[in-house]
């Protein structure tokens, strides 16, 4: 009943209730965790595409020449720097082209 106290009419404070919508927003959580993972994912995807794209090359274009380049900068990074330091993203872009 201490995990529940938040919640609203029965769910906080009928025992069968209150357990079950519990156990259901474990689950919810548990499931989600893995679903951050992808989103993040793909936002830092489209954020390298669109700024990889003011330079004339595709996502895929770029990734590959990045990994024959043996530059190791992973998706987070690289749209970190394609928001906040498009000067450095342009160094890379073009080391890359």
């Amino acid at each position: 009943m201490n995990r529940t106290k938040g919640y609203f009419g029965k769910r906080k404070n009928v025992w069968t209730v209150a357990k079950n919508t519990w156990e259901k927003g474990q689950q919810y959580a548990y499931r989600d965790r893995k679903a951050k993972k992808r989103a993040f994912r793909s936002l830092w995807i489209t954020r390298i595409n669109a700024g990889v794209r003011e330079y004339g090359m595709s996502y895929s274009a770029f990734m590959g020449s990045l990994a024959k380049k043996g530059i190791e900068l992973n998706r987070k990074a690289l749209a970190d720097l394609a928001m906040n330091n498009p000067e450095a993203f342009k160094a890379i872009v073009d080391l890359v082209k």
